[in-house]
């Protein structure tokens, strides 16, 4: 195993798990269920629904008005906090129900946990908030995967296309950055991390990235295996 590289941080959509999970499934769940959750939980999401009206500038708009801001933000795909907090509450019901099941691919699986064995530190670092990661991944087909994990990263630590995110996470984790792995799919994101002195590697499983600008490329998790934390 390559010895610099000390923790790992993934990211989820299109990297650990398929885009169309989160975008055919999670966010569809979120924008049918937004409207009625809203109206039978006003009171116990007073703070969130606030924080809607923050993000809008407009302290005045009502419950319906936020409630259309909110599946407005989904439609624009919008990674603002208080969005991903709500969908995450709502995603938590789909998932005690049965009706969501968590996706992982199957080489990510098979990586984080070989990593998990060669005691690799391992974190997450998504849009969605921590506890809908959690949720993804503690209702998998494979069953409870949040036991490989060491800690996890939302847009609450800040925009994972600003360096000083991952300066942050970092700090946070006490891995010195030449020391950590961040994998993903964005190209803004791997940017992002490198100009903080992580190491990175672009996830492009569909094979259809024009230009790396010199970043490591794989399709799986089996390359980086293979080329990157070999023993």
């Amino acid at each position: 195993m390559n010895q610099e590289i000390k923790a790992i941080v993934t990211d989820i959509e299109g990297t650990t798990t398929s885009l169309s999970f989160v975008k055919e499934k999670l966010f569809p769940y979120a924008y049918k269920n937004i409207p009625d959750y809203v109206w039978d939980n006003e009171s116990e999401i007073a703070a969130l629904l606030d924080d809607v009206r923050k993000e809008e500038q407009n302290h005045d708009l009502s419950l319906e008005e936020v409630i259309e801001v909110l599946l407005r933000y989904i439609d624009d795909d919008k990674k603002v906090t208080p969005l991903k907090t709500l969908q995450g509450m709502i995603w938590k019901q789909g998932y005690e129900t049965g009706e969501l099941v968590g996706h992982i691919y199957d080489d990510a699986l098979e990586g984080l946990r070989r990593w998990k064995d060669q005691e690799v530190k391992l974190y997450v670092y998504s849009s969605g908030s921590v506890p809908a990661q959690k949720l993804l991944f503690g209702h998998t087909k494979s069953g409870d995967l949040n036991p490989l994990f060491s800690g996890y990263f939302d847009t609450s630590t800040g925009g994972k296309k600003d360096s000083g995110s991952y300066e942050i996470i970092a700090k946070e984790i006490g891995v010195p950055s030449s020391e950590i792995l961040f994998l993903s799919d964005s190209l803004d994101e791997i940017n992002a991390a490198a100009a903080a002195g992580m190491n990175v590697i672009i996830l492009d499983r569909e094979q259809a990235l024009i230009g790396a600008l010199g970043h490591d490329v794989v399709h799986d998790f089996d390359g980086i295996l293979k080329e990157t934390i070999d023993a």
